[in-house]
Parts: structure tokens; sequence; C-alpha cells
């Protein structure tokens, strides 16, 4: 099931918003701590309000992209079978109205990144925060900003040798292709403006002692399905498998979301669900990359597998199974990953 710790964080923030009034609101919460408020402070707007000091070189993106990005992106941005283009579709006259021709008459075959993004702290915001997508944020400030000038450069927004900083990024702001290419509604850009909607706050059979304020009713679990498959197969963000006999909260006997996952999961498939290995493998057919049980298969009865296979996964590499290369898994520890192959090596059996 879905934590949502940002519900607690919010009734702090709404205490901290009411702190001036007179009489304290009870039961609402405790004045967020400035720790809690700078860890929800994460993100850059397009006025670079919370851009931090830093800067990268293109050349220190292109080495930082081969190592890290390429085998998903493409060396030049082209990308490959899997996912889409980030470079391409943009031209001279682009970057120079902020409009991008191809999205008007539809020309281009496919959209890309840079044909679409307004904004390039949009860019910077999403890299420092998502990729590399086997070890979000494991990118150092800089490095942002260096594999954010690389890619620019591919799109010849700024020249090959170029600096990029928290100093000059407002000025790559004005060559961005399609700059003049957002849509400003008032309903979203007004914030003087008016609700769109007259719900009132339901304050009728409220219950009077709420002890966990962030699970199901015992009652509610699997009136909406299974939470978990509803949800994408891969990734650290899972939902609780509501359906299970088991489910529910601790104070109707069911046990906990960690109890039901170290019951059911074979610690070797829980690493791999932790890592999102199965974003481009499944366990019986090939994805993006093979099947695990192909992957068993292949190395049935070869001694020396394990040792294989735990340095194809730490160092990545293409050829075995096709042209689409598999990212190094350089964050993952030894352990971990001696854990994945042994279980993966077992699959077949």
């Amino acid at each position: 099931m879905f934590k949502f710790p940002e519900l607690i964080l919010s009734a702090a923030l709404l205490a901290v918003s009411y702190g001036a009034l007179a009489e304290p609101l009870a039961n609402v919460g405790r004045a967020a701590t400035p720790a809690e408020l700078a860890a929800w402070e994460i993100d850059v707007r397009p006025d670079f309000k919370g851009l931090p000091v830093g800067s990268g070189s293109v050349l220190r993106g292109q080495q930082i992209w081969d190592k890290t990005c390429a085998t998903c992106h493409g060396s030049f941005g082209e990308s490959n079978r899997v996912f889409s283009p980030l470079v391409g579709g943009t031209t001279a006259a682009d970057i120079k109205t902020g409009h991008v021709a191809a999205l008007i008459s539809n020309s281009q075959p496919g959209r890309t990144t840079l044909m679409t993004v307004a904004t390039v702290s949009t860019m910077w915001d999403y890299i420092h925060r998502a990729m590399p997508w086997t070890a979000p944020k494991s990118l150092s400030v800089d490095d942002v900003y260096a594999v954010t000038a690389y890619i620019l450069s591919l799109g010849e927004i700024v020249p090959d040798n170029f600096v990029l900083s928290n100093k000059n990024i407002a000025d790559v702001q004005k060559r961005m292709p399609n700059r003049n290419g957002m849509t400003f509604g008032a309903g979203l850009w007004n914030v003087n403006g008016h609700a769109d909607t007259h719900n009132v706050a339901c304050m009728s059979h409220c219950q009077a002692d709420v002890k966990i304020t962030s699970s199901y009713p015992d009652s509610a679990l699997g009136m909406a399905g299974d939470l978990s498959a509803q949800n994408r197969p891969f990734g650290e963000v899972r939902g609780w498998n509501t359906k299970t006999e088991t489910g529910g909260n601790s104070s109707a006997g069911g046990a906990t979301p960690d109890q039901i996952a170290a019951a059911t999961i074979d610690p070797g498939l829980g690493l791999v669900n932790k890592y999102g290995c199965a974003a481009c493998h499944g366990v019986e057919n090939k994805i993006v990359g093979p099947g695990f049980k192909q992957v068993a298969e292949k190395y049935k009865g070869n001694t020396g597998a394990e040792a294989l296979l735990v340095a194809k996964v730490k160092t990545g590499g293409s050829g075995t199974w096709g042209s689409i290369p598999m990212p190094p898994q350089s964050q993952v520890s030894d352990a971990d990953v001696k854990t994945i192959v042994d279980w993966v090596l077992k699959s077949a059996n």
C-alpha cells in the first residue's frame, strides 16, 4: 500500500500557516522543522529559484553521457528502439523565434524533448531528480550542469566549448527553441483567481481517535482491487497487494506490507524489484533484455556463470543478446548483485 507522509507534512504546514492566529488549532499537527521543509524544497523553477550554484562543460557532459546515459538515450540523443529521441526537429530559426515550426506543421515524425520543453530549468530539474534511471540522484550538481550542457550542444543551442553554470543559464533560456510555445491559462497561472470548485469539507461522522492516518481501514481493503497490480511492474514505488488474505492493518491482526513482502518474495526477486531490473527483463521472455529464465538456460551447467554474470551486471555491455546495451549497474553493491545473479541462475529450475 502506498504511504503518504505528505499528508502529515501538509498538516504541519497548515499549522505553520495559521500560526499567527490568536487561538492555536488543536490536533492539526506540529510545526515542520527546517530540515523537513528543506526536503520538499527541491524543485528548480522557471525563474531559476532553487537552482544550486555549480557549473559543467559540454566536454565533461559528453564523458558522463557516454558512460551513464548513452545506453538508453544513444550517443547523440537519438535514443534507441525503447526510448524516444531527446534531440532533433529544431532549427536555427526556431532558436531565434522561440517557436518550433515542426510542432505546428507536424513535419517531424516524432516529438523530441528539445522540440517540446520550454524551459531549460525543467531539463535541469528532471535530470537532477530522476536520472540515471538505475540510480536517480547519483549525479552531482556539477554533473547535472555538464549533462544538460551536452544535450543543449547536441541541439546547437550552446556551442561545443560551452560551460553551463547558474550564472549564465538564464541567457541560455533565451535560446530554447520552444520557449514561447507555452500556453498560459488563467486557471493555472493566476494565483489570485477564484477556485473552480465549490466543494466544502465533510465534517460529519468524523473518527474521534485516528491512530493510523495514512493507511486504508480494514473494511476498505480491496475496494479498488489489487493496488499492486495497477502500478508499473518496476521501479521504487509499489502498490500494496490489497487482495491478499493477510493484507490489512496490524490492528486487525493482518500483516504489514513489509511482513508480506518478507514472507512471499525471494530475496533475489526483492532486489530485482528494488533495482528496477524488471523494466528490461521479463521472467520468462525478453522485453528489452533477455528473460531471466533465458539467461539461466544459456548458462546452465556453466560453473563460471556466477562470476561472469556478476561482472556483466556491474560493467554493462552489449552483443550477447542483441544490439541494445545494458547500462552498468555500478550503484548496486557486490553482495546484492550476487544475490540477484544467484536467483536468476536458479530460475531455470
